[in-house]
């Protein structure tokens, strides 16, 4: 008798614990979709009341409204907290475009944003430069221009570190799609980024992963964007900026990956829907 009340004391037990996990499951899959939503809606307004007024702007909202799209997409797909999170990236990563056009504009650009995974390492391009690599002369600049309209605002693409700047064009979107870089692509890091003060590249770096600031501390925030995770962001807020670095971010799971179709990943957030 004693036995057989046991038995029926751990089942129950073991029904009642199994019902509040997935209680405390279900409440935080809530939380984080209406969490990833106030984002998307943030940059749905920002999105649909800008317009822009030269190449640089244009080029930063239609990626914006890239971006827009895909968290749409993936908070609708999200079946879990990370993909919820995910979805969140995204639409964070589009108020960085959003910001970017509205610099290119002359506008007041709005609070700085956290950094997204991979972001701090990549670095900054800090003076205009011109390479010609495999017949194709390629621009990078501090700033938006008629020659750099194309805008990245840093971090991992296919598992290598891409500085934030303006760009004569988009060369890394190849290696975004494709997930891999082709070849000749450590020749293209070395010519335009060696010696760029905030960058710190070389070829052996890039084939490596990354590039000399990585390997001499460059910048303290790359122990942040190391601290805990396997992609980027993951905690109780995504924008705690506590991914890895080290995930192929932008092309593959750290930041414009794929679930179910749900499109590209990424993050970035104005800190307010009433900033502008």
């Amino acid at each position: 008798m004693i036995v057989i009340v046991v038995v029926i004391a751990a089942v129950a037990l073991a029904i009642f614990t199994s019902s509040r996990a997935s209680g405390n499951r279900a409440a935080s899959l809530a939380d984080a979709k209406a969490d990833a939503r106030r984002v998307i809606d943030r940059l749905a307004g920002q999105v649909f009341n800008l317009t822009g007024t030269n190449d640089a702007a244009k080029q930063a909202l239609a990626d914006a409204s890239e971006r827009l799209t895909a968290a749409s997409s993936q908070i609708e797909q999200a079946s879990s907290v990370r993909q919820a999170q995910l979805a969140k990236e995204s639409a964070m990563e589009g108020l960085y475009y959003v910001r970017a056009a509205r610099l290119a504009m002359g506008m007041d650009p709005g609070p700085d944003l956290q950094a997204l995974a991979g972001q701090r390492s990549a670095g900054t391009v800090t003076e205009d430069r011109c390479v010609q690599v495999e017949g194709r002369d390629i621009e990078a600049s501090p700033m938006p221009s008629t020659r750099t309209p194309n805008y990245f605002p840093g971090g991992r693409v296919a598992g290598r570190p891409v500085p934030a700047g303006w760009y004569s064009e988009p060369w890394w979107k190849p290696a975004l799609i494709a997930g891999a870089w082709g070849a000749g692509s450590a020749l293209l890091f070395d010519a335009l980024f060696s010696g760029m003060t905030g960058v710190g590249y070389d070829a052996t770096g890039f084939e490596n992963g990354y590039g000399q600031g990585f390997d001499s501390g460059y910048n303290a925030g790359l122990a942040q964007d190391q601290y805990q995770g396997q992609d980027q962001y993951q905690g109780q807020d995504i924008g705690q900026n506590i991914g890895q670095d080290q995930s192929q971010d932008w092309g593959d799971s750290g930041g414009w990956g794929d679930f179910g179709g749900g499109g590209d990943f990424g993050g970035g957030d104005f800190g307010g829907g009433g900033d502008f």
